[in-house]
């Protein structure tokens, strides 16, 4: 299993996208997450997202079936369950989690050894800004809330197994790949 942690704007989904479409031969699919809100545009259930209601989270969370899970706002729900992550294990996946650092930190206490926990980190907070300015797609404001998010999350980089400073994208791509195949064996 691959665990992929990284402040917003640090290139994870563009190196695990990468990964997944240019090395088949490490079989890498994603963890299809559960949430509780309503499937958007063309989202298929137990393709995209296991859709359910909050009332049916909350029980899945009494009954101990998440690895982890996140209230993102008042009843949105997103979570990994531990039986989908099993159902693919046995399908011969290996298993992608791109979550947050918390996320990933719990899906690694679970596995340990049985997982590879990454960790994407700009080369620093004011690269980081540039990268977010250069998207145009955020208000300076979101812009301020993001950049205060990754602070938080660069003090949780130690815990995990790898960091790969992405300071150039085509040296951090191979990078993450030297580690996985090794991870992989």
């Amino acid at each position: 299993m691959l665990i992929v942690s990284a402040p917003s704007g640090s290139g994870k989904s563009t190196i695990v996208q990468w990964l997944m479409n240019e090395h088949p031969e490490l079989k890498l699919y994603f963890s299809i997450s559960c949430t509780s809100r309503q499937p958007r545009g063309t989202e298929r259930n137990g393709v995209d997202y296991f859709f359910i209601s909050p009332e049916q989270f909350r029980e899945k969370i009494d009954n101990d079936e998440f690895l982890e899970y996140e209230e993102v706002y008042e009843n949105r729900f997103y979570g990994t369950l531990k039986a989908q992550v099993e159902r693919q294990r046995e399908e011969g996946q290996n298993v992608v989690f791109d979550v947050d650092v918390k996320g990933g930190i719990n899906i690694k206490k679970y596995y340990g050894e049985e997982a590879l926990s990454l960790f994407i980190q700009p080369p620093s907070v004011e690269e980081l800004r540039r990268r977010l300015e250069g998207r145009g797609t955020d208000t300076p404001e979101a812009i301020e809330q993001r950049l205060a998010k990754a602070e938080y999350e660069l003090t949780f980089a130690p815990q995990f197994d790898n960091i790969v400073v992405n300071d150039n994208l085509e040296t951090a791509k191979e990078e993450t790949l030297r580690i996985v195949k090794e991870f992989l064996g």
